[in-house]
């Protein structure tokens, strides 16, 4: 069942351009969760308003609510009613941006709204007045589920409000992805700053941001680190200036003078967009965060600097004091001078530790990326709709950046650290025919000729691994010499076949220059006639024929060699509960029954359908579990008789089972397998046993796999191209 296309989530809040931190969170969700789904515009605003704002509000705002004015909530609660489209409300709640006594106006629209309802606390307070018990209690009781953003705001709520564990769920406070950048001199030079160390503090200034203290803190430091700039970024905070004008701002300028600090302290005093604030944040050292609140329940500014793999400085609120831990920073008192003097001098001692602190706070908040976070709301609210409604997956857009990257004028390096190419650990036959396959399969689709030049540089890498006979060497250092050792080590017969593969698929493009074929062509001659003598290389080497798209004799008879080969083996090793060709499932499993299915629409042989789809079936019962693509873990394979691994799954294994489904639905067009397709792929976008993106949608690359608790975040080359593989077949 899939979700009619006029069919929307509504957000209930602030939003741009309105000035507040809720107003950001809710475009961030709401970008986050129309990128997942088709149609794009599955969500759409209800913005809160003060009485006397004007403000021009984009498309995506439907209308809004005087939050003064107890009217307005009925109103609004009617209009939702009355719209069919509306499946769910989603409110974002700040006891400030509802009118009423503790924002009770919000009750009125509770109380009337018949949809259901799912509420984020921005701000959980901990030992709270019988008032504010009384009115999160009400919210949450005309609630269907609610969300907060940390286990500290969970556990007040359940021991504080008295609220069923049952009914609360953590999301985090969602960042926007980005690369890892370890060095902050870089940005500095982009943005035109001195290269000096860095601290910066963001946000909309109040006095509850405690950046006096800060300040008061820069003359010890200095006295160390004489050149040291700190940063104060962002305009004063809407509200504040509307009853205090820029007082707060005065008081702070006016310290910096009193301390001799003019030429350290440095006032940025305007409203930040992502981008900016992501480019500051790279330019940054040490973040710091002052906030004198001790129950403020999250910091989108802290989680923004965290995820931009920066080292924090923070006082003990509720967020940081779970999530600032001493591999990424320091919690300081409150009001403290001294202590943040103490902790930035000590930070800054050791810049190999420093560094190694921001290269945490990265690997430690990738769950929070706005693509995980807007996934896991989605699958929140979707167990409050009837029939739970099946919504197709967006497609991200083909990105090459990262293959384009890992690529030198030899070839494809093997290996990456996170995005940056592992230059050290040179190249492979593998990586290389998979990387010609996934730029022919490109240039076929939208003949890009940008993707020549690295056609050409796949061929020469084969050239060179050739050794005669149409065999070729696997493995080649950093210096771009042969690795005798790994090559005399490992069996060839998989990367060969793969090589075949790839090159057929170049000599069957109809689209490609010839003078590349050609090419392709004298390097694959040699080898016609093989017949592999494992299954995969078999496999392999049917589905490069099939490439070819020709059905001259000796290619049927080379398709028909390979695949009663694989019929044997099933044969051979198959049994009423183990339909196999082997007694053992392990990597690209999926390829194995594609081969048979492929033999069969070049031959027209029933026994090679009738054996593809039984063994195809019978991988599916083992790989797809409730609605969740989860394939054979490379940490203990899956034997006959025994069990399946689960961790450590890499790409290769769901990006060989899309191309499989994708051949299956083809011959017989059962929904299912397009059904199984496409779950099979979104183990790429998050529907996975993590909950996780595998697939990095800043570099259109693949992490490396995922294991019990955390995703790989290398992005080597054969993941990468698996995975482009498998999105050009979509």
């Amino acid at each position: 069942m899939t979700l009619n296309k006029k069919d929307i989530i509504i957000s209930l809040g602030t939003f741009p351009p309105r000035q507040c931190g809720i107003a950001t969170f809710s475009k961030d969700l709401l970008t986050a969760y129309n990128h997942l789904f088709l149609p794009p515009a599955a969500m759409k605003v209800v913005a809160m308003q003060s009485p006397n704002e004007k403000i021009k509000y984009p498309k995506t705002v439907l209308f809004t609510i005087n939050q003064d004015e107890t009217q307005s909530y009925l109103d609004a609660a009617n209009k939702i009613n009355k719209n069919p489209q509306v499946k769910l409300v989603s409110i974002q709640h700040e006891f400030g941006i509802y009118g009423g006594i503790k924002g009770s106006y919000l009750e009125l629209f509770l109380g009337a709204i018949k949809k259901p309802v799912v509420v984020t606390f921005h701000t959980v307070l901990p030992s709270p007045d019988p008032g504010f018990i009384n009115s999160v209690r009400k919210i949450v009781k005309l609630s269907h589920g609610i969300v907060v953003m940390t286990e500290l705001s969970r556990e007040i709520l359940i021991t504080d409000y008295r609220i069923p564990k049952a009914k609360i769920t953590i999301i985090p406070h969602g960042i926007h992805p980005q690369s890892y950048i370890s060095t902050s001199s870089e940005a500095k030079t982009r943005l035109g700053l001195p290269q000096s160390l860095t601290l910066t503090t963001f946000g909309l200034l109040s006095k509850n941001k405690g950046i006096e203290y800060i300040i008061q803190s820069l003359p010890d430091v200095i006295k160390v680190h004489p050149s040291i700039k700190y940063y104060i970024i962002g305009r004063t905070h809407p509200t504040v200036k509307k009853y205090d004008g820029e007082e707060y701002r005065k008081k702070l300028q006016q310290l910096v003078r009193e301390l001799g600090l003019d030429k350290h302290v440095v006032f940025i005093n305007r409203y930040f967009n992502a981008n900016e604030l992501l480019q500051y944040l790279e330019a940054t050292d040490i973040y710091i965060s002052g906030s004198v609140d001790p129950n403020q329940a999250v910091s989108g500014t802290l989680s923004y600097a965290l995820g931009s793999g920066r080292p924090v400085i923070s006082t003990s609120f509720a967020q940081a004091s779970e999530i600032v831990t001493p591999d990424v920073g320091a919690l300081v008192p409150f009001k403290d001078p001294k202590a943040f003097s103490r902790s930035i001098i000590k930070l800054l001692k050791d810049k190999v530790r420093l560094q190694k602190m921001g290269k945490n706070a990265y690997f430690k908040t990738r769950h929070m990326v706005w693509p995980n976070v807007g996934l896991a709301y989605a699958k929140y609210f979707l167990g409050f709709l009837k029939d739970a409604p099946h919504q197709h997956r967006k497609l991200p857009s083909i990105k090459l950046d990262h293959i384009k990257n890992l690529t030198d004028g030899f070839g494809i390096f093997q290996f990456a650290h996170m995005h940056i190419p592992d230059t050290q650990h040179g190249y492979t036959l593998d990586d290389n025919a998979r990387a010609l396959q996934v730029m022919t399969n490109y240039y076929q689709r939208f003949r890009d000729p940008t993707v020549l030049p690295f056609i050409g540089t796949y061929l020469k890498f084969i050239k060179t691994a050739a050794i005669g006979d149409g065999k070729f060497h696997n493995y080649f250092n950093a210096d771009k010499t042969l690795n005798v050792e790994a090559d005399t080590r490992d069996s060839l017969e998989d990367a060969n076949a793969r090589c075949m593969f790839a090159l057929m698929t170049v000599i069957g493009s109809s689209r490609l220059p010839d003078e590349l074929r050609k090419k392709a062509s004298r390097l694959y001659h040699p080898a016609s006639g093989t017949v592999f003598g494992s299954p995969r290389s078999a496999a392999f080497y049917v589905k490069g024929l099939y490439a070819l798209h020709d059905k001259q004799p000796n290619i049927l008879e080379e398709i028909k060699q390979n695949c009663d080969f694989l019929v044997e083996a099933y044969k051979k090793y198959s049994s009423d509960d183990w339909q196999w060709f082997e007694t053992r499932l392990t990597y690209s499993n999926a390829v194995l029954p594609e081969a048979l299915l492929l033999g069969y629409l070049m031959t027209g042989k029933k026994e090679y359908l009738t054996i593809g789809k039984k063994t195809l079936d019978f991988l599916i019962s083992h790989t797809f579990v409730d609605g969740v693509y989860v394939g054979i873990g490379q940490d203990g394979w899956f034997e006959s008789g025994g069990e399946k691994a689960e961790f450590d799954q890499q790409p290769e294994d769901p990006a060989a089972m899309v191309q499989t489904l994708k051949v299956m639905y083809g011959i017989n067009n059962q929904e299912r397998y397009n059904e199984l397709m496409h779950i099979a792929f979104n183990w790429f976008l998050g529907d996975n046993v993590l909950g996780q993106f595998v697939h990095d949608t800043v570099t259109g690359g693949s992490y490396d796999g995922i294991s019990k608790n955390r995703t790989n975040l290398n992005q080597g080359a054969e993941s990468s191209l698996v995975y482009l593989l498998a999105r050009l077949l979509m």
